[in-house]
């Protein structure tokens, strides 16, 4: 029961709210003369999550009594496409495959670039009680072939994943992430002159490769103590040919609409759609909400992430793509969900089975 105790503590304190433009740095602080960042902690401009101590206390409780049946697979229940070092490097170009929950690995004008890095078995600093992965990986990080960009969302532990970051820094050559973020790479032994931190809205360009940070409706912290002070985004990613956006994580905010005004329409989205509940929902979309942020970021076809890989709310396992599978067909919105490590097209709808 004390173990169970933990977990809840542990999924609550993930989801629940336990020199760059315009700021300014050291090892310890940031100081930022921006819209959303205020006392020394960035926050959202739509909608805030409420998360006093009375109401996390409460929404631990609930993930502790929880009764909710099928929330973890049953072995080998996940079908999972083995892949090799040669396979990733005949990857076709435009094309793009899913690892495990948040982590994309996409080939654009033949460059290649890699979405929130989770390749541990856990996520979270105490692994006899963290949520363990539901399935083997595709892939490991010793058998990718040199990766030019890795893109982090934001800091939370099933996001920026600390061995994973140590096995991937002298294979990548740029990170990309926000404000904040960077001495967290620094302090993993990642060179200064390889992390392009961002404030939403900014841009950095390598080669014919364009990365923008855009808004997200979420909020950062690793520990008790740090909660916000470190930035959160969503990513549009440009190639010559590709226009896609990764929504990391977020609730669902009007602030889509403008990003696809500004940026659309998108050849694929790749929206979060897992680890929801009603109780955080400002926080986590719910699927109906990640439909219709595709349709306000105007994407031709929807790829839901962010599930089927770790429990980390009170729902089954294999709700999140049954559920947005439902909405998309009522919104005739076109959805693709391929299995882990299955390379799919992203300029083209390429038919995929219901594996769940």
């Amino acid at each position: 029961m004390r173990k169970k105790l933990l977990k809840s503590l542990i999924v609550l304190s993930l989801f629940t709210g336990i020199v760059m433009a315009g700021c300014s740095q050291n090892k310890k602080n940031i100081q930022c003369n921006l819209k959303h960042y205020e006392n020394g902690k960035f926050k959202n401009l739509e909608a805030d999550f409420k998360s006093d101590f009375k109401d996390f206390i409460s929404n631990v409780w609930a993930v502790f009594t929880d009764t909710t049946k099928n929330k973890i697979p049953p072995k080998n229940t996940i079908p999972v496409v083995k892949l090799t070092e040669e396979d990733i490097i005949n990857m076709p170009d435009n094309s793009v495959v899913r690892l495990v929950h948040s982590t994309l690995l996409f080939k654009l004008d033949n460059k290649y670039i890699l979405t929130d890095p989770v390749f541990s078995e856990t996520i979270t600093p105490f692994p006899f009680v963290a949520p363990k992965r539901f399935h083997d990986l595709p892939i490991t990080i010793e058998q990718l072939p040199k990766i030019d960009v890795v893109i982090i969302s934001h800091n939370h532990y099933d996001h920026l994943d600390e061995q994973s970051i140590l096995k991937l820094k002298d294979k990548v050559e740029y990170f990309y992430t926000t404000l904040g973020v960077k001495q967290k790479l620094l302090d993993l032994g990642v060179n200064t002159m390889k992390v392009c931190e961002l404030d939403w809205w900014q841009s950095c360009t390598a080669n014919n490769l364009k990365i923008t940070a855009t808004p997200a409706q979420h909020f950062s912290g690793r520990g008790l103590f740090d909660k916000n002070k470190t930035l959160w985004a969503s990513w549009v990613i440009t190639s010559t040919k590709a226009n896609l956006f990764f929504s990391g994580d977020s609730g669902y905010f009007n602030t889509f609409k403008k990003i696809g005004e500004k940026y659309g329409p998108f050849d694929m989205t790749f929206i979060e759609a897992g680890a929801y509940n009603e109780r955080w929902k400002e926080i986590h979309m719910m699927p109906k909400q990640s439909v219709q942020a595709n349709i306000d970021l105007k994407g031709k076809i929807l790829f839901p992430v962010h599930n089927s890989s770790f429990n980390l709310s009170i729902h089954p396992w294999n709700e999140p793509l049954k559920k947005v599978v439902e909405e998309a067909q009522k919104q005739n919105v076109t959805v693709t969900h391929p299995k882990m490590g299955e390379i799919i097209p992203l300029l083209s709808k390429k038919e995929t089975q219901k594996w769940w």
